[in-house]
């Protein structure tokens, strides 16, 4: 089983269409979809909008689903001119930017667990790898992979885009992706992260956000697609 995460009902609205034998379950105020895409078991979900959301539902969907790679899905901001509207980033590991403990002489980012400190979560690398192979394949879509930065804050300014992607090497921003990795890493579950690139580092002047954002959630929908359509050769399933 996969589970998918969106944190907003635009991302999740266009795979939940999708999706056959849909039975719906309401758990802490968040509706889990479980249903069939392509004759493969998934879960969707949206969560609501920041770490402590996604956070939460990452734990009830792991508890409750034991889905065996879990997906967090949708759009995100560009940190790099390599990276415009319309593009997928597929990450390769996400770090909370917000993060901040450095009068403790810690890295910005760094999260500190009994065990030591992680200041990247990594995804899972061969679910990464198919997805970005299937997302290359995408008519008129640029697929790059790299590093997500999350955190509580809508960046809209450029310099502080440009101060993430100088701290981090991140190419795209967002609020939920590396709380998801965290609770999936702590949790032992792999875990992979799709964003379509909604807006871009000239802030966009003029245009509809809301219009951008709708484009590239159809985007991360094909590519959800694709995904699951060739996950069978995937060693993760089970």
């Amino acid at each position: 089983m996969i589970g998918i995460i969106c944190a907003m009902q635009i991302e999740a609205d266009g795979i939940l269409a999708l999706c056959e034998n849909k039975e719906e379950t309401v758990k802490y105020g968040m509706t889990f979809t479980r249903g069939t895409l392509c004759g493969k078991e998934l879960v969707v979900v949206v969560c609501g909008i920041g770490k402590v959301n996604a956070a939460m539902c990452a734990t009830t969907l792991i508890n409750d689903y034991q889905p065996s790679l879990v997906m967090n899905s949708g759009v995100a901001g560009a940190l790099s001119p390599v990276v415009s509207i319309g593009d997928i980033v597929v990450g390769t590991k996400a770090v909370e930017h917000d993060m901040n403990t450095t009068a403790l002489g810690d890295k910005q980012g760094e999260v500190s667990f009994p065990t030591g400190k992680v200041l990247f979560f990594e995804c899972d690398a061969v679910a990464s790898r198919l997805l970005a192979e299937v997302c290359a394949g995408l008519e008129d879509t640029k697929t790059v992979s790299g590093i997500i930065a999350s955190g509580d804050v809508f960046i809209s300014d450029r310099s502080k885009r440009q101060l993430l992607n100088d701290r981090f090497g991140a190419l795209a921003c967002e609020m939920e992706g590396a709380a998801i990795g965290h609770v999936c890493v702590c949790c032992g579950v792999p875990y992979v992260i799709l964003r379509a690139i909604s807006d871009d580092m000239d802030e966009n002047k003029g245009m509809d956000f809301v219009k951008f954002c709708a484009l590239a959630a159809k985007k991360t929908v094909r590519a959800v697609k694709e995904f699951v359509m060739h996950i069978d050769n995937n060693a993760l399933m089970r």
